[in-house]
């Protein structure tokens, strides 16, 4: 008897894969945790199991860029990372700035290699991490940074560390200027990977404060390099793309983009479709898309009354694929929208030989995902709405060949919006 030659086969979906620039009906072949195959009929009795997938989008295994799953460690602000991963359809999370170099062990050993999900992290620049979610702003001043120690950790650990985490907003300049910045960035160099900052207050800021939210940006990407990543671009809060003087794009963005800085979408309760709107309208498509779930804003958790004022608050429900569903509302094309969870993370992970794309003898982290029609209803922390024709949620995925329904409470519905 011939063994097989695939042990599964997803029949009849449409294969959009940014990273080989393919869009088509075809079939794909999984061998032993890997990709064997892609072609237009893969015999069904070439395979041990055979799965339906016509009327699907199959993808290669989506990585949400910015994820807050160092559970327990850091408090409220932390979520089950396979919640968030392979029970929401995602095959890979990175941890932004959870960890720190002192605590690093602990999200290896509890966190990382006890999930089903590929959990990675970009390394908090600040010796306490993430904890609370970044609620104590006394804990993250200069004071508080170890650069050469912090290399040393991340190069030893190069394997779960991708890049550094830090803030550049306006309740920290008020204390302490760009000077944990500039730690974080010879951090980053050090180790020889991206420095990741957020961007939109988080804060309140201290003593005579800052008159000019502009000046945040600034005096920020000069700081920058190819490679780097802006998170927040459509944030509410001030201190973002969007000048606060005239209301639109600031210049220096558009000399980031020049510089190669990347940028991701860091949803998170930051989202506002006004800024989004101004921002993609001045051409400006973000290159990764991460969710920003944690304790404090989704569904995972249920955040208590006393966390209502703070900035990462949230009242909207959203996952990975319902931000999808917003960059379709926006107007971002479906192969940059795909590219944004896909192909555009491996990339900024230093991961393109690993994953992010459907290349045979790649790994086998697939997705299949539902592709909604109708109407559907957007809302944002702010109010702002928006209306899309097209809703995305996930069916199922593949995690190196291992089959993994969705069942996570934080994955919004596409019934529950239609109106």
């Amino acid at each position: 008897m011939t063994s097989p030659q695939f042990d599964t086969i997803l029949k009849g979906g449409r294969v959009i894969d940014p990273a080989n620039a393919r869009d088509a009906v075809m079939d794909v072949g999984v061998l032993q945790g890997r990709i064997a195959a892609l072609g237009p009929e893969l015999k069904p009795s070439a395979a041990t199991e055979v799965i339906d997938v016509s009327g699907h989008i199959v993808t290669p295994g989506l990585i949400d860029t910015h994820g807050h799953v160092f559970q327990h460690v850091t408090g409220r602000f932390g979520l089950n990372p396979d919640v968030c991963g392979v029970r929401a359809g995602v095959s890979t999370i990175v941890d932004q700035g959870g960890p720190s170099l002192m605590t690093l062990p602990a999200f290896r050993h509890f966190i990382s290699e006890a999930s089903d999900t590929r959990v990675l992290c970009f390394l908090s620049a600040y010796l306490v991490g993430g904890l609370e979610g970044h609620h104590y702003p006394q804990l993250y001043g200069p004071d508080d940074v170890d650069v050469s120690r912090t290399i040393d950790i991340g190069l030893a650990n190069r394997d779960l560390v991708k890049g550094i985490k830090a803030h550049a907003e306006i309740g920290g300049m008020s204390r302490w200027g760009m000077a944990v910045i500039r730690q974080a960035r010879d951090i980053a160099r050090g180790i020889g990977v991206p420095l990741y900052i957020h961007l939109g207050q988080l804060w309140p800021e201290a003593g005579k404060g800052i008159d000019d939210p502009d000046a945040v940006i600034e005096e920020l990407v000069p700081l920058m390099q190819a490679g780097d990543v802006l998170a927040h671009p459509f944030t509410r809060h001030p201190g973002g793309f969007i000048s606060s003087k005239t209301g639109e794009v600031h210049p220096i963005v558009r000399e980031a983009m020049r510089l190669g800085v990347k940028v991701d979408v860091g949803h998170g309760s930051h989202f506002s479709f006004e800024m989004a709107r101004k921002v993609i309208e001045a051409g400006i498509y973000p290159d990764t898309l991460g969710a920003d779930m944690h304790g404090y804003n989704t569904s995972a958790a249920e955040p208590s009354s006393d966390l209502h004022d703070n900035p990462f608050y949230g009242k909207t429900r959203f996952c990975l694929t319902h931000a999808m569903t917003e960059l379709h509302a926006l107007g971002m094309p479906l192969d940059r929208i795909i590219a944004t969870v896909t192909s555009g993370p491996a990339e900024m992970l230093g991961m393109t030989g690993e994953i992010g794309s459907l290349s045979e003898g790649m790994t086998a982290d697939v997705a299949v995902l539902r592709y909604h029609k109708g109407q559907f209803r957007l809302t944002d922390n702010s109010g702002g709405t928006a209306i899309s024709d097209v809703a995305f949620s996930p069916a199922f995925s593949l995690k190196a060949g291992k089959r993994f329904d969705v069942d996570s409470p934080v994955v919004v519905q596409p019934e529950a919006l239609a109106g």
